[in-house]
This record gives C-alpha cells, sequence and structure tokens, in this order.
C-alpha cells in the first residue's frame, strides 16, 4: 500500500570535515581529521572523504587514524563554527516546512506532504531546491533521502553520497524489492551485537529477514524487538516527524592526555571550556541559568557540581565566577582526567524575578557583552588562539 506522506531526510555529507574545508580552502582535496592533533587520547569526529578513503571514521582514536593516514591534516574541533552553519542551514530548513525534526547538528527529517502542491506535487523539485539553497548560502553540501517514512528517508540519505539524492519507490512490492538486497546492518538499530546474531542465523540481507516471517525474529529478540526489527525489514514505520524542541543544555569537555593534579592548569582549562560554552551560548541566542562543572579523577570516578543563578547570564566572566567557585569548594586532592563545564536553563532572553535590574545595566552590561561578542568574532574569523584571556579580577 503506499504512503500518503512524504518525508525528507536531509543529512550534510561529513559536515565538520566539509566547514573546515570550506573556511579554509587551502584543507580541499587533502585528507582531513577533525577531533584534535594525532597524539591525543581522543576519538575522531570527523573526517573528510579523502580521508575516508584509509578506512578512518568518526569514533575512531586518533592515534589510529594517524597510523592509517601519517600524512593527514588534523586540525581541533571548532564547535563555534559548526554550530553557526548549522544555525544556517535550518533556516533554510524552516523556508519549506514548519515540520523539522532534528537528529543532530547537521541532519533532520522534514515531512513535506502539507506543502507538495506548492510544488506541483513534485517531492523532487523541493528536494534539489534545498540542497541548492544551501550550496548557494552556506558553501556546503546536502544529501537528501525522500520516502513515505522516516525509516526509509534516512536509508535512502545515505545511498548517494555525498551530494546526492535518492527517491524510495512508494509502493510495497517496490519497497521490499528496494530494502531485499541490503546488508541486515543498514537497518536502522541493528548494531554490531544484533547484526552478528542475525548473521549467526543466516541472515545477511533484509530480504531473508522479510522471508524469515516475524515469528522467527521475535523467538530470536523478544517480542517488541522482533516486531520492530520485521516492521524496518519490510518498510514500515509509522513515526511522525516530530517538532523540534528548544536545546536544554550546553556543555564542553576536556581530557587530559596525562591525569594531571596541578590547581593552576585546572583553573586555565576551565577558564577555556567556559569560553567556549559562552560563545555557543551567544551564537544560540541564550541566557544560561545554572552552571555545571564535571570532574573526573584517575580511577574514572565522575562527580557533577553546580549552581542555580540569581539572574540569567552569557557573560564569561559571570560563568567563569561560578565555575571557579564549584571547583575550589569541591578541591579535588587527586589527579584530574576530565574536566567538564555545562549550563542549562536556557532562555532565549532573559527574564523572571529580578530581570528588571538589566533596564540599569546589572548585572550584565551592554559594554562587557559586546566585548565578549567581538572576542567571539575575532576568534570566529581569526581562530581560538588569536585572542587569549588573562585572569579576570
Amino acid at each position: 500500500m503506499a504512503s500518503n506522506r512524504c518525508i525528507l531526510h536531509v543529512d550534510m555529507d561529513a559536515f565538520f570535515a566539509s566547514v573546515e574545508q570550506r573556511d579554509f580552502p587551502e584543507l580541499k582535496g587533502k585528507p582531513l581529521v577533525v577531533g584534535g592533533s594525532s597524539d591525543q587520547r581522543g576519538v575522531v569526529s570527523a573526517a573528510s572523504y579523502e580521508a575516508r578513503k584509509f578506512g578512518i571514521h568518526s569514533a575512531m582514536p586518533l592515534r589510529e587514524a594517524y597510523r592509517r593516514c601519517p600524512h593527514a591534516i588534523f586540525r581541533p574541533v571548532r564547535m563555534q563554527a559548526y554550530r553557526l552553519a548549522s544555525k544556517q542551514i535550518f533556516a533554510i530548513f524552516d523556508g519549506y516546512t514548519p515540520l523539522i525534526q532534528p537528529l543532530s547538528v547537521d541532519e533532520a527529517f522534514m515531512d513535506i506532504t502539507g506543502v507538495l502542491h506548492l510544488w506541483e506535487n513534485d517531492e523532487v523539485k523541493i528536494g534539489e531546491a534545498i540542497r541548492a539553497e544551501i550550496a548557494e548560502k552556506c558553501g556546503l553540501t546536502a544529501s537528501v533521502g525522500i520516502a513515505g517514512n522516516k525509516f526509509l528517508a534516512k536509508l535512502a540519505s545515505d545511498m548517494d553520497k555525498p551530494d546526492g539524492l535518492t527517491v524510495v519507490p512508494r509502493e510495497a512490492e517496490e519497497i521490499l524489492a528496494f530494502l531485499a538486497p541490503l546488508d541486515v546492518g543498514r537497518i536502522w538499530g541493528v548494531g554490531a551485537k544484533t547484526k552478528q546474531v542475525l548473521n549467526q542465523q543466516g541472515f545477511h540481507q533484509a530480504g531473508e529477514l522479510q522471508a524469515a516471517g516475524v515469528q522467527r525474529l521475535v523467538d530470536l529478540f523478544g517480542e517488541a524487538s522482533g516486531q520492530h526489527l520485521f516492521a524496518l525489514a519490510n518498510g514500515w514505520d509509522e513515526r511522525p516527524v516530530h517538532e523540534r524542541e528548544a536545546e536544554k543544555s550546553i556543555s564542553n569537555e576536556h581530557t587530559y592526555d596525562e591525569n594531571q593534579r596541578d590547581h593552576a592548569v585546572h583553573h586555565q582549562t576551565l577558564l577555556q571550556l567556559t569560553e567556549k560554552v559562552g560563545r555557543r551560548l551567544r551564537a544560540s541566542g541564550y541566557w544560561a541559568g545554572c552552571v555545571q562543572v564535571k570532574i573526573r579523577s584517575h580511577v574514572f570516578k565522575t562527580f557533577t557540581r553546580q549552581r542555580q543563578l540569581s539572574l540569567p547570564t552569557r557573560r564569561d566572566q559571570d560563568l567563569f565566577e561560578v565555575v571557579c567557585s564549584l571547583y575550589e569548594a569541591f578541591n579535588p586532592a587527586w589527579p584530574v582526567r576530565l574536566l567538564g563545564v555545562g549550563v542549562t536553563h536556557l532562555q532565549e532572553r532573559p527574564e523572571g524575578k529580578g530581570m528588571q535590574l538589566d533596564l540599569f545595566e546589572t548585572p550584565e552590561t551592554p559594554k562587557s557583552t559586546t566585548l565578549d561578542e567581538t572576542i567571539d568574532k575575532i576568534r570566529e574569523k581569526y581562530g581560538v588562539g588569536a585572542v587569549k584571556r588573562g585572569k579576570w579580577a
């Protein structure tokens, strides 16, 4: 039975790496790894398509990425730049339909059923228009999947990367034929362990799951999981596209290459993390109502401390004063593996008890806010190291 819905899944191509190659043209066409330097203990956040040819992928240890491609270029994560690009991309989405469900900063579902008539009922025209506008306004490429449901649309967006568009047929028999040759690992939710079990039971392609029948899968995985897997193998998915929710928190963390005891080093790390969080707050248009500090010990015990603010803020100095107070009150006596700074209780504008004080430039004065925003712009243009802040008095 044909679906009456029309769902798009738009997925940016190697997003973090593509933003780097756009902002720094000398990186184009070269194997690029985003996540940090090659000798760090962290993992790959993104890899350009040139780097992927060497088997490098996200979540791979940076040192392994270097082993596979020593001549790759390693760059740190610039989350501020990616969030700004994401904001521009989602603003483009808003011009096509109000039904948008983000999955991350670089991908989203869009239900265009209600606006198809504005495009002569041509779903491909909408998909191509979105891709063209992203390319023109953002200098980036996106791949689009179009189908009658979310599962098939997401599957389709990965079939012609980069810079592609794939339409899944709507008739039931055509959908079965479309899915049948695909590896079971392509089914949404089938991870490495589930795939291993399926392979051990003789299931390698989606068509084999279709032929097995639902009871066989229920016997293997239980009622709910078996039913769900059988439904997806047949291309059934009734989940609606949910409208986006407001961002609930912003945070950044740093893992030391070697466990660190020096409190002066801890303070410098917390300052850098606070500035990153502050930049993201201002870029997102939010004020924070609560500040959090995360401390992980050398034996992997994690402690979190937080404080509610009397007045919401997005000033680096306000945030850092609370961060320092929380850290000093905890005063870790053991080596620290990880530090993190986060903010919650986000507001699009400062409201609530006492906020009339803003009329008198307290506590967040226009001068101090403008200084933070000016530093943001300098760092965005010239890099994070272009301006370094000393200690606040």
